[in-house]
């Protein structure tokens, strides 16, 4: 009996290790990290290293997530490829499952577009209509795709649910870029742009549970994310112009807000850390900001442990052993002390200009064991130390002339980079 229970106990251990640590369900990986303890190849171009490459049936810049020995990734076609021309009603947004082993395309599920959809012009066209990285419980996938909603799949392609989160459109008019997560039985969803609120939605039937509804929302781009209380239980937070908040997960209900020097667009998502947020971003005032979760209020005066006005603007950071890591969309590589927002170290990346009009970077940083892996949108994919100096190890570069703007995932000894037309798996 001993023995049995130790074979038990042996195989329990051996599958939570897969789950933990070859898979990448959701935008940035477990908990939304960006932080792989795993060993990946961090060397390639075309000719080592590639394991395969899978041509996708339209473009974007969502990232892959890995669940099992199937790879999903969304893109759209249609409309908005190139220019403004073309008939929006021909907006497909597409779901693609690939084998892992050797990048073959599974399936593809495809879902019209629900009119009327943003004009592809302006900034949208930065980064267009397949922005917005899935997420998957090991039993289905959810997309959010925007106007159209968010939809789930099961392993198999089938569509199991379609449910709006409104249909208006922010005024600058850029588009989703906020990706859904999940917690206990709820997808939840930012969805500011279309209707100013955050959602949890059954995950089973897609019914709204709960709707947060505010217009500070507006301008809110990042993905939220859920704080481990020191003391026991769970915290939603999300960055919005001038305020960080902390809300019931279960309920949508604020429980706390903090007022901070970040204000104008906030696009990258929240980092969570030991009971502490930490958020940066702000146009018109930039900032990065450390407060403690588990509180009541306004706690501005309590819980802010720190607040400085280095940032990045676009890429989310990484807390890894005590520093937050970004390289910003200039390309401007970050290690700030968690501790007290000192800048402990920076290194400018040699950059040329993006093959759109926007920034160089887009992609957050992701952490391989102790190295940093940052991918530029027309410079290649840098290799840095994951420490205060910021060593450049290397810099990898592939032919593909296309928009790399995705944050690649890692999951079982690969690293798998999407460009806005190809998904590549590195490593064996």
């Amino acid at each position: 009996m001993i023995r049995a229970w130790r074979l038990i106990l042996t195989i329990a251990v051996a599958m939570a290790g897969r789950a933990g640590g070859e898979e990448w369900r959701q935008f940035r990986g477990p908990g939304g990290s960006a932080v792989s303890g795993e060993a990946a190849p961090l060397t390639w171009d075309d000719t080592q290293h590639i394991a395969w490459k899978a041509q996708l049936p339209g473009v974007g810049n969502s990232s892959p997530i890995v669940v099992g020995e199937r790879v999903f990734v969304t893109c759209y076609s249609g409309y908005g490829i190139g220019g403004e021309s073309g008939d929006v009603s021909k907006l497909k947004r597409h779901l693609v499952c690939l084998n892992r082993k050797d990048g073959k395309a599974i399936w593809t599920s495809t879902v019209d577009a629900v009119l009327p959809e943003d004009s592809y012009r302006g900034q949208l066209t930065e980064h267009g209509y397949a922005s917005s990285t899935p997420v998957s419980d090991g039993e289905a996938v959810y997309c959010f795709f925007g106007k159209s909603g968010v939809v789930a799949f099961d392993l198999d392609g089938k569509k199991l649910w379609q449910t709006s989160v409104g249909k208006e459109s922010d005024r600058k008019g850029w588009g989703s870029g906020s990706s859904p997560i999940l917690y206990k039985n709820l997808v939840i969803v930012n969805a500011a742009t279309e209707s100013q609120s955050i959602r949890g939605l059954d995950k089973k039937t897609g019914k709204e549970v709960w709707k947060a509804e505010s217009a500070s929302l507006e301008e809110s781009f990042g993905t939220p994310a859920l704080v481990e209380l020191p003391g026991g239980g769970t915290e939603l937070t999300i960055g919005v112009p001038g305020e960080l908040w902390g809300m019931n997960p279960d309920t949508g209900k604020l429980l706390w807000y903090a007022s901070v020097r970040i204000s104008g667009n906030v696009a990258p998502s929240v980092v969570c850390g030991n009971g502490v947020v930490y958020l940066t971003g702000g146009f018109e005032s930039r900032g990065t900001v450390a407060v403690r979760a588990g509180g009541k209020g306004d706690v501005t005066g309590t819980h802010v442990l720190w607040s400085v006005a280095d940032s990045s603007y676009i890429p989310s950071p990484l807390l890894l052993d005590g520093h937050l890591y970004w390289v910003d969309d200039n390309g401007r590589a970050v290690c700030m002390d968690a501790k007290n927002g000192e800048v402990v170290g920076q290194q400018r990346l040699t950059m040329k200009g993006s093959r759109g009009r926007g920034k160089p970077v887009y992609a957050s940083v992701v952490a391989v064991g102790d190295k940093l892996v940052a991918v530029t949108r027309a410079s290649g994919v840098y290799v840095l130390s994951a420490k205060p100096g910021l060593d450049v190890l290397g810099v990898n570069r592939l032919g593909d002339e296309s928009d790399f703007s995705s944050t690649p995932a890692v999951a079982g000894g690969q690293l798998f980079l999407r460009s806005s037309k190809v998904l590549y798996c590195i490593g064996g």
